[in-house]
């Protein structure tokens, strides 16, 4: 679940609006749980991320600011009980009785990953340019324009090498919870030389993070809901064409022709290649949440698969 699809109107921000949006997408969760799937669920946090940096440098001269790594972590909380309880509560009203669990997760990262040196993963609101520009000149942050939305602020992304928690959700799975986990890509942490960990100011790919985790648990299925029913080639152009069935050869070659947003199709399209080549024998889809239903039955979303 992309952190931007809680927020639906950028006018509608609060807490409460978000609840609003889990509420009008937590059906189709339901409905997988109804049918005997066993479900781990993954969600993203870009905006919400960057409203509680935002909070933090505006009270900077009342209380410390807030590291990234412990901001991510909030958001894991905040968002995870909003999941939480609107999922609880739709399982109830169907007479379903199931354990939800939010777990706070710990994703290791390589601390020397080039993407310390070269931020590129957007947070929070998006901005116009001027707002950008001086948001860059006043607060020091790098920024880079979003798949023609707009400009939102970025910071280090690295890749994700090992969910420390993958066992502990793996437990809960088998005792038969939900789980709630790798909230934002989860918490970026390091480990020293005495194998202890440590937090790092970074965020993770949700996408990434959420392949990794599909890996480490060998999932049947790995789906990522998103804005649109179907990946498509020459997106928003006059010859777009919707892809049905494809597989990962295919898949790399639209990547290498630079058919995909770097910040909105791209790393799902990667994250799901990432996936299957760990577990040719699974399956990935990548749809909207609304039409879950309708695709789970491959009559709608796009399908990929290991091999043609």
């Amino acid at each position: 679940m992309g952190g931007n699809a809680l927020i639906q109107d950028p006018k509608k921000v609060s807490m409460a609006d978000q609840r609003d949006s889990v509420q009008k997408m937590i059906g189709c969760i339901a409905d997988m749980i109804e049918d005997g799937w066993r479900v781990v669920l993954t969600h993203g946090n870009g905006p919400q991320v960057g409203f509680a940096l935002l909070k933090s440098e505006h009270a900077r001269d009342i209380v410390p600011l807030v590291p990234l790594d412990y901001a991510v972590s909030e958001t894991q909380g905040t968002i995870g009980y909003t999941i939480q309880q609107v999922l609880n509560n739709e399982l109830r009203r169907r007479g379903i009785q199931r354990n939800i669990v939010t777990l706070i997760t710990q994703v290791e990262v390589d601390a020397n990953d080039p993407a310390f040196s070269q931020p590129n993963k957007p947070i929070g609101a998006f901005m116009s340019a001027a707002e950008a520009q001086e948001r860059h000149q006043q607060d020091g942050w790098s920024i880079m324009e979003d798949s023609n939305r707009g400009w939102r602020r970025c910071v280090a992304s690295p890749k994700p090498q090992f969910i420390h928690e993958a066992a502990t959700i793996e437990q809960l799975l088998n005792a038969g919870s939900l789980v709630i986990a790798c909230g934002g890509g989860g918490i970026p942490v390091v480990e020293n030389a005495d194998g202890s960990l440590q937090g790092i100011e970074a965020v993770i790919d949700k996408d990434f993070a959420s392949s990794l985790l599909a890996q480490q648990l060998k999932a049947d299925l790995f789906m990522i809901p998103t804005g649109v029913e179907k990946v498509a080639l020459n997106f928003g152009q006059e010859d777009q064409q919707w892809l049905d069935d494809v597989d990962v050869a295919t898949l790399k070659t639209y990547l290498e022709q630079q058919q995909f947003g770097s910040g909105s199709m791209k790393p799902k399209v990667e994250a799901v290649i990432g996936f299957l080549e760990n577990q040719p024998q699974a399956k990935a889809l990548i749809t909207s949440p609304y039409v879950i239903a309708e695709a789970l039955q491959h009559q709608n979303g796009t399908w990929v698969r290991a091999q043609d």
